[in-house]
């Protein structure tokens, strides 16, 4: 069952983060840091780099550091996204964000330890890559963190509030607030496989469609789901007049849309058969995500 699965997956990348932060001199940070990033969130990230892993016939221990270092992004992002500055939200994954739990100038501090820390992980001499792959993945990573990618979403995301934005304008927000990281998780994977160049851009591309799908699945949670389903506050998009694809076409429109998408995003793996069954089946989820 996928829910199974991505327990599972998610205890791993936890298990991975205690033992790594175990490792290191002791800071006051370290307990807001594991806040942030652990025993929270279905870590869907993780699962579509393993899942991907499938369709190369990568070996999970091979991907498993760069599965962390995408939830330390991922987390940082989120605790950084959560401040009174940003969207000032109170509540992430079911308890208070860092910064009502630990204070506003901690909160930043152990985002941008985490930020520092994933960098930290794929560099690592303990793990499987090579300095070739080390190099392309952390490439990679910060152009996708950053203003081209996280930082730069966000930023428009702030920016297109209570503004008439057109629908390219908000699918190019989502893509690098959302859909860069997922790029990522499917072309850090190629790379490991030791895929062409092509391949990899391909797959980057198709891991920001699959990103799109969950941003507007996220949407979708907004406008229908209950605070204790979602683990965060709800309905605050359109208070706060968010330029989502449901604000600018409305929810039965945008559900095709979304439809129209998974099909497409299905239709791509088609070729690689029983490999990406698992992908697969993550990608319904996403769609239909209910937690």
């Amino acid at each position: 069952m996928i829910v199974n699965k991505l327990d599972k997956n998610a205890k791993k990348i936890d298990r991975f983060l205690i033992n790594f932060l175990k490792k290191q001199k002791k800071s006051f940070l370290v307990t807001p840091m594991k806040y942030g990033v652990i025993s929270g969130g279905k870590k869907i990230r993780s699962t579509i780099i393993f899942d991907t892993g499938k369709l190369f016939k990568i070996k999970e221990r091979r991907l498993v550091d760069i599965c962390a270092a995408v939830e330390c992004i991922h987390s940082y992002s989120l605790i950084h996204d959560d401040l009174p500055c940003m969207d000032n939200d109170s509540i992430r994954r079911g308890k208070p964000s860092t910064h009502k739990k630990f204070g506003e100038s901690t909160a930043v501090l152990a985002g941008n330890s985490l930020l520092t820390l994933a960098f930290e992980i794929i560099s690592n001499k303990n793990n499987s890559l090579s300095l070739k792959q080390k190099n392309e993945i952390i490439r990679l990573l910060s152009n996708f963190a950053g203003h081209t990618g996280i930082a730069g979403g966000q930023e428009l995301d702030l920016r297109f509030e209570k503004k008439n934005k057109s629908l390219n304008q908000i699918i190019d927000m989502q893509r690098k607030k959302t859909g860069k990281l997922f790029n990522f998780c499917l072309q850090s994977a190629a790379i490991v496989g030791n895929k062409s160049n092509t391949e990899k851009i391909r797959f980057g591309k198709l891991g920001e469609e699959i990103g799109l799908l969950f941003q507007l699945s996220d949407d979708f949670l907004d406008v229908s789901g209950s605070k204790k389903l979602v683990g965060k506050s709800i309905k605050k998009d359109k208070k706060k007049g968010k330029s989502t694809l449901i604000n600018y076409m409305g929810y039965v429109k945008t559900l095709r849309f979304a439809e129209k998408l998974k099909k497409k995003i299905l239709l791509n793996l088609k070729k690689h058969g029983k490999n990406a069954k698992d992908l697969n089946d993550t990608i319904e989820f996403i769609q239909k995500r209910n937690f």
